[in-house]
């Protein structure tokens, strides 16, 4: 069997507490990876306050509304999210706010959601964002957030634009008492090293401002041929770290 095979109805969903740590990014590289691949992506955006994954126009991407109000969150709304997520075919992928992590985590867990979903015959993968730097204290303890919560693999990416992944007196994430204790949960990790802020830095940050895909921008005039081949150079790293994952 493929690995394109193996990969589908599968549930890829991106979870972390922090805001900002890169998280909505981390989703449309998935969706467009698993795209490129040939697989019938389908996205979603719980996020209740950005939407910025459901603003990939060029992406199938549902926002999920669970609101009651302006300030509180109805886990009920959860259920037919759920339901699509049993009934569909295709590889999701779901970007999780900041805002609904404690509460999409807690009906998971509540209502033995990932179990039902692998009972469904869907693969389910959670992905950690581990970020450096100011982020690094708060990630750190949300992979352990994700990993004590189920039996569920992590893929773990290592965020290194907002600095060093080490704590404050310099040890790697890799090489701590944390990430030890709970190595047997990652299926994989994907490394978004530091690169040139001046270019690399800049034109992901035009690219993600425009809310465009890889395609969009190979095809837009708005960017430049060197702009074009160190996003291209960027996104084959990326892919190729995937294709070694064990989805």
């Amino acid at each position: 069997m493929n690995k394109e095979k193996q990969a589908e109805n599968a549930v890829h969903f991106v979870l972390m507490a922090k805001g900002g740590c890169g998280k909505t990014f981390i989703a449309t590289l998935l969706a467009q990876y698993f795209a490129s691949r040939g697989l019938d992506m389908k996205g979603f955006d719980t996020d209740q306050e950005n939407r910025d994954f459901f603003a990939y126009k060029s992406l199938p991407v549902r926002y999920v509304d669970v609101m009651a109000g302006k300030t509180t969150i109805d886990q009920k709304k959860f259920d037919a999210f759920m339901e699509a997520l049993l009934t569909e075919d295709g590889v999701f992928v779901v970007d999780n706010g900041a805002n609904t992590f404690t509460p999409l985590l807690g009906y998971l867990v509540e209502n033995d959601g990932l179990n039902l979903l692998k009972e469904a015959g869907r693969k389910v993968y959670l992905h950690g964002v581990i970020g450096g730097g100011d982020n690094y204290q708060s990630t750190s303890k949300g992979f352990t957030d994700l990993v004590v919560n189920s039996d569920t693999p992590v893929v773990l990416w290592l965020n290194e634009h907002f600095g060093d992944l080490a704590d404050s007196n310099g040890q790697p994430f890799v090489t701590s008492e944390n990430f030890k204790k709970h190595r047997s949960h990652v299926a994989g990790a994907v490394m978004l090293h530091k690169r040139n802020p001046q270019t690399y830095g800049e034109d992901i940050k035009k690219m993600t401002k425009a809310r465009l895909t890889l395609d969009e921008v190979m095809s837009s005039s708005a960017f430049t041929l060197m702009e074009k081949q160190r996003l291209r150079v960027f996104a084959k790293d990326v892919f190729e770290q995937l294709d070694k994952v064990t989805f």
